[in-house]
């Protein structure tokens, strides 16, 4: 290449830098990038489609499969969207239950995030202590729910498991722990030189490109933008629990990493405070198999920001319609302007920094022909489209499952 001239090159779909398969276009100037394209849609799963063939109580472990990390965020939106629909409301118990179980979740977010973070800037000791402290909120989540992942503790009217005394000793050791080791992540992102370096004036986005581009979560409140959901438009027990809205005004890499831990604090008062506080009574009311014809959207702070879930009911067992927006797809616009003149060595950290979950931005419902009208495909004919997609393009799945196949003696 001639001193001067650009040169095109693909990042993914496939790629050592990218945890899941999406497409980054860079147009380069030596090191530096002139211009980046993002193409989704390498994660097409029909959930949304699929939970509409489904029972409302079928769909609620469907919706949960969305974002391993996130089970909880989603489940919880659609939950309410329904509930609204019907006219019922959970218990009090049952709200603080789901804030408690949703700020365990943050937390377990929040430091898969900083493991990744070092890991992309090269600080694999910062990976190792966080991720060893996520197990610590991943049995307790066990512990509440029986699930480390997914954790099934939504259902219409309430929850299906209660707290008990013994559990809730445990949880106040346990947080203890963690908090004392989250503040040695506070004095790193406050102290740590090389990082803070390496950070700094990285992935810059002002507020005004942050509100423009509708960036949601910390990524938008790094650039200054006061905006949360749990306090803006309360739901479960967020309106009676007191907790400080983290900003930060480095509209950069570095302020996310400062906005992140600064949540981890703050979501450790914000379950002692709703334990010392858990109400009595029920943990769930009774809901109809049926929900009624009607409409309602579901809004949620998830640990990467706001979640958006809309669900139309017709008077039967199935939804009419289920929609998710999730929050990588708000935040995966600014990608592109973050990324503008900097390296081609930032691209890693930047788009990690959004803390990126492509399977649950990418959704499928319509194929659109050339030469007829477009159409919607229900379930198994969405399946079948993708086998035949890729058997036209060389891959033919039943070779690859017999390829695969355990032998009968195992």
């Amino acid at each position: 290449m001639f001193e001067g001239e650009s040169v095109q090159v693909p990042v993914g779909p496939q790629h050592p830098a990218l945890k899941e398969p999406t497409s980054f276009m860079l147009t380069l100037q030596g090191e530096k990038i002139l211009q980046i394209a993002v193409r989704l849609g390498y994660n097409h799963r029909g959930i949304e489609k699929a939970c509409e063939e489904r029972t409302y109580v079928q769909g609620i472990y469907l919706i949960e499969r969305i974002c391993g990390i996130c089970s909880h965020s989603h489940a919880t939106c659609f939950v309410q969207a329904v509930e609204e629909i019907v006219g019922i409301q959970a218990p009090p118990r049952a709200q603080y239950i789901r804030t408690i179980v949703a700020e365990l979740e943050r937390i377990h977010s929040h430091l898969l995030w900083l493991g990744v973070a070092g890991h992309e800037v090269g600080f694999d000791t910062l990976l190792m202590y966080s991720w060893r402290d996520r197990e610590i909120v991943m049995d307790l989540l066990a512990l509440l729910t029986g699930n480390r992942v997914n954790y099934g503790i939504n259902t219409f009217g309430g929850v299906r498991r209660d707290i008990s005394p013994e559990q809730k000793a445990d949880i106040f050791t346990r947080l203890n722990a963690l908090e004392e080791r989250t503040k040695y992540y506070v004095s790193v992102a406050t102290q740590e030189t090389t990082l803070i370096n390496r950070l700094r004036n990285v992935g810059v986005l002002s507020p005004a490109d942050a509100v423009r581009m509708g960036a949601v979560g910390p990524t938008a409140r790094a650039s200054s933008v006061d905006r949360d959901i749990r306090r803006d438009d309360p739901y479960l027990a967020y309106g009676e629990i007191p907790f400080k809205v983290i900003t930060a005004d480095c509209n950069d890499v570095y302020g996310r990493t400062l906005v992140r831990v600064g949540e981890l604090m703050e979501s450790y008062k914000m379950i002692r405070h709703a334990l010392e506080h858990l109400p009595d009574g029920p943990i769930a009311v009774k809901a109809p198999r049926k929900v009624p014809a009607g409409e309602a959207l579901g809004r949620y702070e998830a640990p990467r920001g706001e979640d958006v879930h809309y669900v139309r009911g017709n008077g039967t067992e199935k939804p009419d319609r289920v929609k998710v927006r999730a929050p990588t797809l708000a935040n995966v616009q600014a990608v592109a302007k973050m990324l503008e003149d900097r390296y081609l060595a930032d691209l890693p950290i930047v788009v990690a920094a959004i803390d990126p979950c492509f399977s649950c931005t990418d959704r499928l419902t319509e194929v659109r022909r050339a030469d007829g009208p477009s159409s919607v495909l229900h379930w198994e004919q969405l399946r079948q489209y993708g086998i035949e997609w890729h058997r036209r393009h060389g891959i033919d799945f039943s070779k690859l499952n017999n390829s695969f196949r355990c032998p009968e003696d195992h």
